[in-house]
């Protein structure tokens, strides 16, 4: 990810260009700089060349629980083994969608480990992975 920041400005002395993006790491360490003794978020936002609504925008979202130093580092990739289905299929469609062959098996951190069989509606399947994921 790029945390360059475009130095390109306008007439106004204002960057233009793209956006500077900001790793997790650095918005937990300029929130932190923001709970010194005597510290003001304006001026530590000034101080890193970022407005102070952003920073405002950063403490909300670590209030929530939503910016983690967890989750600074990359995604985290859980395993998956697809395995063909054991039933070797015919010719003959499935009369239901409970019929069709294949399997699915993920097995998520913490040993919870979920076994699709058939055919399964892919939004429910997907609601159930996003839920799993969230433990």
């Amino acid at each position: 990810m790029d945390t360059s920041v475009d130095t390109k400005t306008d007439k106004l002395g204002r960057r233009t260009g793209p956006r500077r993006r900001y790793l997790v790491a650095e918005k937990l360490s300029i929130l932190e700089e923001t709970r010194r003794p005597g510290a003001s978020i304006a001026d530590v936002a000034r101080a890193h060349g970022i407005n102070h609504n952003v920073v405002f925008g950063w403490r909300r979202l670590a209030q929530r629980g939503l910016l983690r130093a967890e989750s600074a580092g990359s995604s985290a990739l859980v395993p998956v083994r697809v395995e063909s289905p054991t039933v070797v299929p015919t010719a003959k469609l499935p009369s239901s969608r409970t019929e069709a062959a294949g399997s699915i098996e993920v097995e998520f951190p913490g040993g919870v480990r979920v076994r699709v069989h058939g055919c399964v509606d892919a939004n429910a399947l997907e609601r159930v992975f996003k839920s799993l994921a969230r433990r």
